[in-house]
């Protein structure tokens, strides 16, 4: 067979969209190259198997123990978490949060962790799908379909990862930062035909210019995958990239295709939302992939350590990661609004509901902490050695997102009610029997599909994109909030100016392209004193 691979050798430094400190930056050795990878089928293979576990790699960034945010896509599901902020640290250990950068607006500077991890995260993920990009031609006749498919994989992963980036980084107007320099700019474009030259003047995307590159991806993702399943949901599959290009058209605010692709990634996939008994599992919930679950990734001991690793953050039982430290937990105003009959609210302790929450560590150790997270529960019940209790899956898609997209891009082209009568036949069916959406307003009964964005996804943080699109207000301080400091006290009109995020200065000083055309740093914008209840956080461009 001629032509079936493609020997097309990438700089690594093109691949990142970085040209100079990349060997201080980053180990040798984590990824193979185009030409490594284009020996052999089965070096394809492998190295398409490296692209799931990167994606949950500890210190991946790094190479070694330099930040315990250094998570790989977890990390970022967390952050997205705490932007919200819907998660916080109980008590007076939330110093030892060190993803409170993300929740109190402080920290976030083109110098910063939050900065230079989230950015090369993914352009180190992009990385990994362009070396399998490049190494099969998909318009070759001879090339057969498990070829295809596997690129096929590489497409999909890279136009997740592009969206990541551009929900992350364009930013989106608000009161407290001028972003009017770079409002509709993206990022950068690094394809398996970026060399080194073009790395160092490559500019960032204006935003139509990259909704078309991922959904041309998409488009390639989809002919390959039509032949073509893959090995477990490790992998997008072709139900997972509906689901992508349904997000993106939410983000590009383009309705009708998001309602359009929604539908075909909940009828490709076939599978019913997490039931009550899978959602409440003491040993499993959470952290077993299940009939709902479209798209995961999964650690092992190998790939991990005590403090780097999802349930170690998120979980309130275990007693190796920081969770043991900072008490994960709820945002109270966003617990009540669970209805009563929502099962959903029993993965949150709260002393007032008469349930046994089966703690891995008895009951009692519940005790004088409201709102403490166990909806990520650890493998096993094993709380006490990582190995076991955090060798979980990881839902990086599920099901019930698509119902939720579905539902709102159906209110807004079908008109109101018909966007009620979808919102209410997920959650009554599935979640709550006595939900009832009250919206009178199509803004009012977007605010609710995202509330039932965020109380389904705590944690994963797909709340995130939608709450980024909407701008619905921000308000941690309230009667009653348990924002544990005067930091977290914060209420924000529109947006905190942290959602839009900072490009890091390793880049733009490599890339001249971008020097000067950087998101300003929102750091410091928002007083670290209490917003008073019942007002927003002044800003200097209302």
């Amino acid at each position: 067979m001629k032509n079936t691979l493609k020997f097309i050798a990438i700089l690594a430094t093109a691949s990142l969209a970085f040209s100079s400190c990349i060997k201080e930056t980053f180990p040798e050795g984590g990824t193979a190259t185009s030409e490594q990878v284009g020996e052999s089928s089965s070096a394809l293979k492998a190295s398409l198997n490296g692209i799931p576990a990167q994606m949950v790699q500890g210190y991946l960034v790094y190479g070694s123990q330099v930040h315990e945010t250094d998570m790989a896509f977890p990390g970022t599901m967390i952050a997205m978490t705490e932007m919200l902020g819907d998660m916080y640290p109980l008590g007076s250990n939330s110093g030892y949060d060190w993803y409170r950068a993300y929740n109190v607006c402080t920290g976030m500077g083109d110098n910063s962790y939050p900065s230079y991890l989230t950015w090369f995260t993914f352009y180190q993920f992009i990385k990994a799908n362009n070396d399998v990009i490049a190494s099969v031609d998909i318009e070759d006749p001879e090339v057969g379909a498990d070829l295809k498919g596997m690129a096929g994989v590489a497409y999909a992963c890279r136009a997740f990862n592009y969206y990541m980036l551009t929900v992350l980084f364009e930013p989106v107007e608000n009161v407290y930062t001028d972003i009017s320099k770079v409002k509709g700019l993206t990022v950068p474009f690094v394809t398996e035909k970026t060399d080194g030259e073009i790395s160092k003047n490559n500019p960032r995307q204006k935003h139509e210019d990259m909704i078309a590159f991922i959904i041309s991806d998409l488009e390639k993702a989809e002919a390959c995958l039509k032949e073509y399943t893959p090995d477990s949901g490790l992998f997008p599959s072709l139900p997972v990239v509906y689901g992508i290009r349904a997000k993106v058209h939410m983000w590009d605010e383009d309705y009708a295709n998001a309602a359009k692709y929604a539908r075909m990634a909940i009828t490709a996939h076939g599978g019913a939302p997490v039931s009550k008994a899978q959602w409440l599992d003491p040993t499993s919930a959470f952290n077993t992939a299940n009939q709902a679950w479209m798209w995961y990734g999964h650690y092992s001991a190998e790939n991990m350590g005590n403090l780097c690793n999802f349930i170690g953050w998120v979980n309130g039982e275990n007693d190796w990661g920081y969770a043991s430290l900072t008490n994960p937990s709820i945002d109270r105003s966003l617990y009540n609004k669970y209805g009563e009959n929502d099962f959903r609210r029993l993965s949150f302790y709260d002393s007032t509901v008469d349930y046994d929450y089966h703690c891995a560590r008895g009951n009692d150790f519940l005790e004088g902490h409201d709102m403490l997270a166990l909806k990520f529960r650890c493998k096993e019940a094993n709380w006490e050695d990582y190995a076991v209790g955090a060798a979980v899956d990881v839902p990086f898609m599920r099901v019930e997102e698509m119902y939720l997209i579905e539902a709102e891009a159906i209110g807004m082209t079908n008109g109101l009610e018909a966007g009620i009568q979808a919102l209410n036949s997920f959650v009554t069916t599935y979640r709550d029997p006595d939900y009832s959406c009250k919206a009178k307003e199509l803004r009012d009964f977007q605010l609710a599909v995202l509330d039932q964005t965020r109380l389904e996804f705590w944690g994963e943080g797909w709340g995130f994109p939608n709450a980024k699109r909407l701008k619905p207000n921000v308000i941690q301080n309230y009667e009653g909030t348990n924002a544990p400091d005067a930091s977290f006290q914060i209420n924000c009109k529109g947006i905190k100016p942290n959602w839009n995020m900072v490009i890091p200065k390793f880049e733009y000083q490599s890339n001249k392209a971008i020097d000067g055309w950087n998101n300003p740093d929102p750091s410091g914008v928002i007083a670290t004193t209490p917003t008073p209840v019942g007002t927003f956080a002044a800003g200097q461009y209302e």
